[in-house]
């Protein structure tokens, strides 16, 4: 029996909005700029957003800190150290103690120079003396170097902040900007070096006293390798040490640094059984393994910052779903699923974690960009005490901003923010209509 066109236009199926469409954006964006009177929480909001905001710009300062320190360590321990060490180590039967000397040693840095990856190898004379000049005594780790050799170390040949002219080398010795400041040394001026094993006589061994020119100071952007540093030409080194016709050890520099472990193999191979091969992560792997542990915590530290900031949302969310029953009760009642509702709500709390991670984004890269002007002002105020070079080993702050953890910090943010979210709309999207209009 036809019933007509009204029954078939009764029967036809409710359309249903497409999810996120833009009324649903438009509600949500009306509850967050609802002032307290008409039953929005705005202060709230403020409140989570700029939480979030310094959250994440913390943790941008943070891993840019963490990346610049770690660069900068880096490169001054490459800079001015030896990727590769190889010695020789052969037990001295008279005198029952192993020797390390190395006497062959033009042969052995040509054998070590040919192994593919490396890019110069050196035979090194190395000591521990006292340097003293102008009634000052300092401690120096001499090296013995030839010229050749001192011009191919980046951070000594090419320091920005050198005096002299390291071709005067040879009449001289090269000096760390430390140990000119301890000694209060300057370009032309001369350096006692003293050695406790000196010659040995009838009454027992005298020490060594030379006094030698100063030639060249460098910095070398590591505090410890400035105080502490003093080239000394070869032959002049294997003179004062009594090292006539053998090396201590052969230096060797690689195209790849961070794959020492795996040039430091091929080396071993090269040497001979009698090698020993160390590598910089030998003497620098104890500081970069607590780095990484420093860095690790950190990073947990700043996530549980993020977590309690984007717990705001939850409270300013669940007041807001509290103060807008009403306005739940008649959209359910209209038609409205509760999956409309939840992606309101969603929607409310998720914009607040969108616009203050952004706001956060921005604060973040601005303070990296000008961290060198901040930090000066800082440690201008506060005496110049801030920063101390003999603890942390580099002169500054340093930061280096990376797209990968701006982009790390915004995914955490993000993450955070939608999926704390998900409770409170939940909680809106099942709130009964009949109960919800009774109780206002």
């Amino acid at each position: 029996m036809d019933e007509g066109p009204e029954a078939s236009h009764c029967e036809a199926p409710m359309t249903r909005a497409a999810p996120f469409a833009a009324f649903e954006f438009l509600i949500a964006w009306r509850y967050l700029r609802a002032k307290r009177a008409e039953g929005g929480v705005s202060a709230m909001t403020w409140i989570s957003l700029i939480g979030i905001a310094l959250a994440v710009a913390a943790l941008i300062i943070v891993l840019a800190v963490r990346s610049g320190f770690r660069t900068e360590f880096v490169d001054a321990i490459l800079g001015a150290n030896a990727h590769v060490t190889v010695y020789e180590q052969r037990f001295d039967g008279p005198s029952g103690r192993f020797d390390y000397r190395i006497e062959e040693f033009e042969a052995l840095t040509a054998q070590v120079q040919a192994v593919p990856g490396v890019t110069r190898a050196a035979p090194l004379i190395r000591g521990q003396v006292m340097g003293t000049a102008n009634d000052q005594n300092h401690g120096v780790i001499v090296f013995g170097i030839t010229l050749e050799d001192l011009k191919t170390i980046p951070n000594v040949a090419g320091s920005e902040r050198s005096q002299g002219d390291i071709d005067d080398f040879s009449q001289g010795v090269a000096i760390g900007s430390g140990v000119a400041k301890a000694l209060r040394l300057a370009i032309g001026d001369r350096i006692k070096l003293i050695s406790p094993n000196g010659v040995r006589t009838a009454f027992g061994t005298s020490p060594r006293v030379k006094s030698y020119t100063v030639s060249y100071i460098f910095t070398a952007g590591h505090y410890n390798i400035d105080q502490t540093r003093l080239y000394l030409p070869f032959e002049e080194a294997q003179s004062f040490f009594n090292k006539e016709g053998f090396a201590d050890q052969i230096e060797v520099f690689v195209d790849a640094p961070e794959q020492a472990e795996v040039m430091a193999r091929k080396l071993r191979e090269a040497a001979g059984e009698s090698a020993v091969v160390e590598t910089w992560r030998d003497y620098a792997g104890g500081f970069l393994r607590a780095l990484a542990v420093e860095d690790n915590v950190m990073l947990v530290i700043m996530i549980v910052l993020i977590l309690l900031s984007t717990m705001n949302i939850i409270s300013g969310l669940i007041m807001l779903v509290k103060n807008k029953g009403r306005d739940i009760g008649i959209l359910r009642t209209i038609g409205l699923s509760e999956g409309t509702v939840l992606r309101v709500f969603f929607l409310c709390g998720a914009g607040i974690g969108l616009v203050g991670t952004l706001l956060g984004v921005i604060v973040g890269v601005v303070f990296v960009v000008n961290i060198d002007a901040i930090f000066s002002l800082v440690n201008y105020l506060s005496g110049g005490q801030v920063w101390d070079p003999s603890i942390r080993g580099i002169y500054h702050l340093p930061s280096e901003l990376r797209g990968v953890d701006v982009l790390k910090a915004v995914g955490i943010s993000l993450f955070l923010s939608f999926f704390i979210t998900i409770f409170p709309a939940r909680r809106a999207a099942r709130m009964n209509p009949v109960e919800a209009l009774r109780n206002e």
